[in-house]
């Protein structure tokens, strides 16, 4: 396959799942699945806080695939209030696996309801190492499933973010800290709304960092 972003559909439990998707030429190189915000509040695959960061771990040289949810855009399907949503990710995780079965590690992300659905897969799946999280939204959802939470990762948000208060944020990264074995950097983007709007140069360069330098280590 010559290494450009392609549209591809991934066989998914209320039908097909229109996806983008870009193969490393490295073999063994690791992998990323990234997961966009709420369907029903116009989240889609093309979010720019998503391409971005599909951008970002296409430059560093991994196969990453971002995927639209049930009922949206190509995707058949209806919304599914998270539960089909995490059972979309998981097989397009799942394809992703098929498709570099060599891969090296293997990394999760998503951006605010994305996001749950992210961390929600990572304590399914044993084999994810890293995650992303952007714009986590504590305060609507429960994270309290991250108990222990498996692996280490990043935590992005706004400190203007308008729909998150600082607290709630606080609140999570006080409970992760604790936790022996993992570390979870939680970075604040100064002036950055939950969107990100006006601060994307600041996101894109605190996510091309974490990722350099995690995928360093293996």
């Amino acid at each position: 396959m010559d290494s450009k972003i392609v549209e591809i559909f991934i066989p998914g439990p209320a039908g097909r799942l229109e996806a983008k998707y870009y193969k490393s030429k490295k073999s063994t190189s690791p992998i990323a699945l990234i997961l966009h915000p709420h369907p029903q509040y116009g989240g889609t695959m093309n979010n720019k806080v998503v391409v971005d960061t599909f951008q970002i771990f296409k430059e560093n040289d991994f196969s990453v695939c971002r995927v639209n949810f049930r009922g949206v855009g190509k995707s058949d399907g209806e919304f599914d209030n998270g539960q089909g949503e995490l059972a979309d990710a998981a097989a397009a995780l799942d394809w992703l696996e098929r498709e570099n079965f060599d891969n090296s590690q293997c990394w999760i992300a998503g951006f605010s309801f994305g996001s749950l659905i992210a961390m929600q897969l990572l304590m399914r799946r044993p084999e994810i190492n890293r995650f992303v999280v952007i714009s986590p939204q504590p305060n609507v959802y429960d994270f309290s499933f991250l108990s222990p939470c498996p692996s280490s990762g990043i935590m992005i948000y706004g400190n203007k973010d308008e729909l998150v208060p600082v607290e709630n944020i606080n609140e999570i990264n006080k409970r992760l800290s604790a936790q022996k074995g993992i570390n979870v950097e939680f970075i604040s983007v100064s002036d950055a709304n939950h969107f990100f709007s006006n601060s994307e140069k600041e996101l894109k360069k605190v996510l091309n960092k974490y990722i350099k330098k995690e995928s360093a280590l293996y």
